[in-house]
């Protein structure tokens, strides 16, 4: 377990220096300071090795999903706001979780045997969407949205506003406060939703 555990760490170094495409086994290995045969004793390829690194995190899209229920006396968009601002609170304060989701989202070219992760990347974004959609729909039964709403389109948008924060986050932590500029992003977002039921 030892050694599995130091293969995914170096792993994870080497893919977020190189990108997944352009490193083999072998440079792991390497840097690693392990035979290529120890890889292979724990890993039947690279993409075997890449999918054990990505289960060692909960990536947001799968942890919108997994999130705790929130207090039952709260609206169904304060409860709604509360797990979004839980996933960005969870990728803010993991060091692995943003480093994989850099990888993921910047160094990973999904093609031949990568096709199997993109194929679980899209069905986790569409198991958020849907539990998003859940989540707007609730709103709307309480009134606290128009029933106008279109909460396919609700979901989407929120799903990429916080897939995007995180994506240029990852890309440069420098660039502004994750959990500040998420607070005025999702805030404002669902604002702009109620406004627009009060217009109609």
């Amino acid at each position: 377990m030892e050694t599995r555990n130091l293969i995914l760490d170096t792993a994870e170094a080497v893919f977020s220096e190189k990108g997944v495409s352009r490193t083999t086994l072998n440079d792991i290995a390497k840097a690693a300071n392990l035979t290529r045969g120890a890889i292979y004793w724990h890993f039947k390829n690279k993409a075997d090795l890449f999918d054990a690194m990505l289960q060692r995190v909960i990536l947001p899209m799968d942890e919108y999903i997994a999130s705790p229920k929130q207090d039952l006396a709260n609206t169904a968009l304060a409860r709604l706001r509360d797990r979004a601002m839980h996933v960005v609170r969870t990728l803010a304060n993991d060091l692995r979780t943003q480093r994989v989701f850099d990888i993921v989202m910047h160094k990973t070219e999904m093609v031949d045997d990568m096709l199997p992760i993109r194929d679980h990347h899209l069905e986790a974004i569409q198991g958020c969407i849907q539990t998003i959609e859940k989540d707007f729909a609730q709103a709307v039964a309480k009134g606290e949205l128009s029933a106008n709403t279109n909460i396919r389109q609700a979901a989407v948008g929120l799903h990429a506003l916080i897939d995007g924060l995180f994506a240029n986050y990852v890309l440069s932590p420098a660039l502004f406060d994750l959990m500040t500029q998420a607070e005025f992003t999702i805030d404002n977002y669902l604002e702009g939703l109620r406004q627009r039921g009060r217009s109609n």
